[in-house]
């Protein structure tokens, strides 16, 4: 039994029986269990007893044993004066200051299913996919789960994108800008990527993006690729670059993205490019997006994007490759852009003018097909069947908030896990 467990069980009252009673044999009645405590001092605050008749009001202490109060050395701390009532899972000493002061103890021992300490101990010491993994079924998905994670996992980003929204005077459009350079970058460069875009004043970045020629150079220079141009083109964005320099007063600031550990079609140099083509190509991106109200709308937006004529036959500066293609953004990529840039920004957009947009934001995840990576084909091995981009991203928010760093007594899968078969009135 861990003291964690037991508040756990106090806090969802899973118990088999509520026929509690002191270490005395007086009856007691919990009229309020009180409020968990996530800060010091007592566990459960604000809570009801009724015993002898008489309601007492204050705190409730929780310890695996009796002995514990003495052991966290809880008889000095004026935290403490309140207590009303002392649960323990077992007694093994008696406390004279508590009959003292007429607080009275309840023992657990013989309210709770000892089940219970099993599929715990099993959830935190098995190493796999996710700890409930060979207690599991696809049955224990509480209803509307899906739903309540994702909206989490949007409030999460939303309050991000506040932030970013509060240091740059509510600038809607040069957050889009910093969101979607973070997507473009993927893992490796999404920090590098959203800093170079944050080092650009976004009011000079929006009076250059209809010439598509001085976007890349700027994005490039700022990247310190344009430093001993060779070929003609490199030469010609280094002059673009100079006279952005000049004209706008940029700063010598070099942010150096990586090209390690990445595939050819991720390199940086592919991804600003194309990033600067959405740019080009949607003048007024930031009203599209907003103002899209089907999946296929914001797919529309992205599908003709592709990297400049001088990456047809490039990857990286100066050296010609052999495949000479157009570097198109993926239909995989493009989920990603909207997943995780433009449906958060749209929710949050809608949320601070009072809109309800919850179910129409959700509409737009089931519109789209389950992402595929190792985090779903886990759940996929589970038994789950997945079909759209609400199931995947509730998934993976729940798969990095609960199970990677086993959170199972705030789980609602783990709830059912070990409510069940508890016989619980």
């Amino acid at each position: 039994m861990k003291e964690k467990l037991l508040q756990y069980l106090w806090n969802y009252k899973i118990f088999l029986n509520y026929n509690f009673k002191d270490l005395n044999g007086n009856p007691i009645e919990i009229v309020d269990f009180g409020t968990l405590n996530t800060d010091s001092g007592p566990d459960f605050l604000m809570a009801k007893i009724k015993i002898n008749n008489i309601i007492f009001a204050g705190n409730i202490e929780l310890h695996v044993k009796s002995s514990d109060w003495i052991f966290h050395q809880h008889s000095q701390d004026p935290n403490y004066d309140n207590i009303i009532l002392h649960v323990v899972y077992q007694s093994d000493t008696d406390l004279q200051e508590f009959q003292d002061k007429n607080i009275p103890t309840l023992e657990l021992k013989g309210h709770i299913d000892e089940n219970i300490f099993g599929k715990y101990e099993k959830l935190l010491k098995d190493s796999q996919f996710i700890p409930c993994e060979k207690i599991f079924n696809p049955d224990q998905i509480p209803l509307h789960f899906h739903e309540e994670s994702l909206l989490k996992k949007l409030e999460e980003k939303s309050h991000e994108l506040e932030k970013d929204l509060e240091i740059h005077k509510n600038n809607y459009e040069a957050v889009l800008f910093h969101s979607l350079a973070y997507s473009f970058g993927l893992k490796v460069n999404s920090h590098l990527f959203k800093d170079i875009a944050e080092s650009i004043d976004f009011g000079v970045f929006n009076k250059i993006r209809q010439n598509k020629i001085q976007t890349e150079a700027l994005l490039f220079g700022i990247s310190g690729w344009l430093e001993d141009p060779k070929d003609e083109q490199m030469k010609i964005w280094k002059r673009e670059f100079d006279f952005l320099k000049t004209k706008f007063g940029i700063s010598d600031l070099i942010i150096r993205p990586k090209f390690l550990r990445l595939r050819p079609p991720n390199f940086p140099t592919i991804r600003l490019s194309q990033l600067a083509d959405l740019y080009y190509q949607h003048q007024n991106l930031f009203s599209k997006i907003i103002n899209a109200k089907k999946a296929d709308e914001l797919f529309t937006i992205f599908k003709d994007i592709k990297a400049s004529e001088y990456w047809n036959n490039h990857f990286n500066f100066e050296k010609i490759s052999p495949i000479d293609q157009q570097k198109m953004l993926s239909k995989d990529f493009i989920e990603l852009i909207i997943l995780n840039s433009i449906l958060p920004l749209k929710y949050t957009y809608h949320k601070f003018y009072n809109e309800e947009i919850a179910d129409e934001i959700l509409a737009f995840y089931r519109e789209i097909y389950a992402e595929k990576n190792s985090i779903i084909d886990g759940w996929k091995n589970l038994g789950l069947k997945i079909k759209t981009a609400l199931q995947t991203q509730s998934l993976i928010y729940h798969y990095k908030n609960y199970c990677s760093t086993k959170n199972c007594l705030n789980c609602s899968i783990g709830f059912k896990i070990l409510k069940e078969d508890s016989h619980v009135q």
